[in-house]
């Protein structure tokens, strides 16, 4: 299927799902107060079916109360943080061509769209987040005294998520500190799920992967290149050139970098496709980026396998420091190196308590694992954005009241609620416009 018809079908699906919407407005199935809603363009399919299980398992109030009140403070350190971190690539939007700017496609987290999300991986972690994340609104709701009127499946096209509709009346009464717990549990849901199947992954990946070998993978061989012509293939790791081991990419730059056109280099290798370590002596050609340097034609992977083993098993281990490989594993996705798959599979081999499920599917699982954590992660993360109608948009205004209360002791809750409000309105803007600003300055 081609780019064309793969856009045609989509056009069709869109389409054929506003003429079922056309329809139950028709015949006057589709309205507020009945089983089936719109949220914007989503249907919304609500049940009553689900509150009692809410009950029983909000009747854990101060279990409920004191995570309640750890998700305000993760909240609030990720509202703190994202909102840095926009600013920060805001002014760095300023100082990058025009060419090198970001599509439009990459503000939005959602899978197929967002060109690193892959649609498979990304759906499947996309609607188990959303799904959880809501789920957690309505316990900690019902925990806090505030009723939750339906659950349900939130439909565009395809199911893309779920509801808990809470009791509007009841959450604009109950307490401040109430509505902030209540606000901050889906994040917190978000950011424990990010760390549980994190910890999944590692335990997978620890116990069952091993390199093939100590050295640089090879990602992409240049076509008639010396490697090209020398068996060189994806997927192998070179352990040494010239006699030097290449535990790193940095050393194996740094081998190359000494080498000139026309000079036989022994290159050693583990092969893939043997499973043997064997040893090449390819005449090096002209590199096209300085004359005076020899040319293999490899492209090396972002990260060495040992590294990449370690990004899935323990970011903070890693040799960038621990800030280093937090940020690295975020950027796995952006370095083409999740999902595990192809020519990156074959740089390690599985033995252990998990070999038994194969390469295959022990990579299916590892993957799925991934795609699990790092939505969370992203979930919890853009969750926390000081934007209406999003949990921080909410959580804003009452950090906003509660600073005013503090502040203007004589005004009344009126006064306050409404500057609040009109704070929480302008810090939407500030972020919307952070946001759009670092796709349009590039291009100015």
């Amino acid at each position: 299927m081609d780019a064309i018809e793969g856009a045609l079908i989509v056009v069709a699906l869109v389409a054929a799902y506003f003429v079922v919407l056309y329809y139950l407005q028709r015949t006057g199935r589709l309205g507020p107060d009945k089983p089936l809603s719109l949220f914007g363009p989503a249907l919304m399919m609500k049940t009553q079916q689900g509150r009692g299980w809410l009950d029983r398992a909000g009747r854990f109030r101060r279990l409920w109360s004191a995570l309640g009140d750890l998700g305000v403070l993760l909240a609030g350190v990720a509202m703190v943080f994202i909102v840095v971190l926009l600013i920060w690539e805001g002014l760095l939007a300023t100082q990058i061509p025009a060419s090198a700017a970001p599509s439009p496609q990459e503000a939005l987290g959602i899978p197929g769209i967002n060109p690193i999300i892959p649609i498979g991986y990304g759906l499947l972690a996309l609607i188990v987040g959303i799904v959880l994340h809501e789920l957690a609104h309505g316990v900690v709701a019902r925990s806090q005294g505030v009723g939750v009127k339906s659950l349900g499946i939130l439909w565009f096209v395809i199911p893309v998520g779920a509801f808990v509709e809470q009791d509007e009346e009841g959450m604009n009464n109950a307490p401040r500190r109430r509505r902030t717990r209540i606000a901050a549990a889906g994040v917190l849901a978000n950011f424990a799920l990010c760390v549980v199947f994190f910890a999944l992954l590692g335990a997978m990946v620890a116990t069952t992967v091993t390199p093939n070998a100590n050295g640089v993978g090879v990602s992409y061989i240049v076509p008639n290149s010396p490697a090209a012509n020398d068996s060189l293939a994806p997927g192998d790791i070179i352990t040494a050139v010239n006699g030097s081991s290449t535990p790193t990419e940095t050393a194996l730059l740094n081998a190359l970098d000494n080498s000139t056109p026309g000079e036989t280099v022994p290159i050693t290798f583990y092969q893939a496709s043997t499973g043997r370590t064997v040893t090449i002596t390819p005449v090096l050609a002209t590199s096209p980026y300085d004359a005076k340097r020899g040319f293999l034609g490899v492209g090396t992977s972002f990260l060495t396998p040992s590294q990449l083993r370690q990004e899935l098993t323990w970011p903070p281990g890693s040799s960038e420091g621990v800030l280093g490989g937090v940020v690295i594993w975020i950027v796995l996705p952006l370095a083409t190196l999740e999902p595990v798959a192809g020519s990156t599979m074959s740089y390690y081999h599985l033995s252990g308590p998990l070999s038994g499920l194969g390469e295959n599917n022990f990579w299916l699982i590892a993957n799925i694992l991934f795609w699990l954590s790092w939505m969370n992660f992203l979930l919890g993360l853009s969750n926390s954005l000081p934007l209406i109608p999003l949990d921080g948009g909410l959580l804003f205004r009452d950090f906003s009241a509660g600073v005013i209360a503090r502040l203007r002791r004589g005004w009344d809750s009126t006064r306050i609620e409404a500057l609040a409000g009109r704070l929480t309105v302008a810090s939407s803007l500030l972020v919307v416009f952070l946001i759009v600003w670092q796709f349009v300055a590039p291009r100015l």
